[in-house]
């Protein structure tokens, strides 16, 4: 009997492994004494409470106590200056 394509024994499809994705690198920018990149201080009629802010706003989000309330108060005072 003739061999038909198909039919009898079932191959495994070869699948590609993922690279292993290594970790991102991000540009170095230079920084306040605080450690706030410069650029999200520049325009600041008050740098140095605009830097307080963002330091106070990392801190929260990073132990997860940001709340929705939190983040439209933050927001509206960033637009406003």
């Amino acid at each position: 009997m003739p061999h038909v394509a198909g039919h009898g024994t079932q191959r495994k499809k070869k699948t590609k492994k993922k690279a292993t994705t290594s970790k991102r690198k991000f540009k170095k920018v230079p920084k306040t004494k605080g450690g706030v990149p410069k650029k999200y201080v520049k325009g600041a009629k008050n740098p140095k409470a605009r830097e307080a802010e963002i330091k106070r706003t990392r801190k929260l989000y990073r132990e997860g106590k940001l709340t929705p309330a939190m983040m439209e108060r933050i927001d509206k005072q960033r637009s406003k200056s």
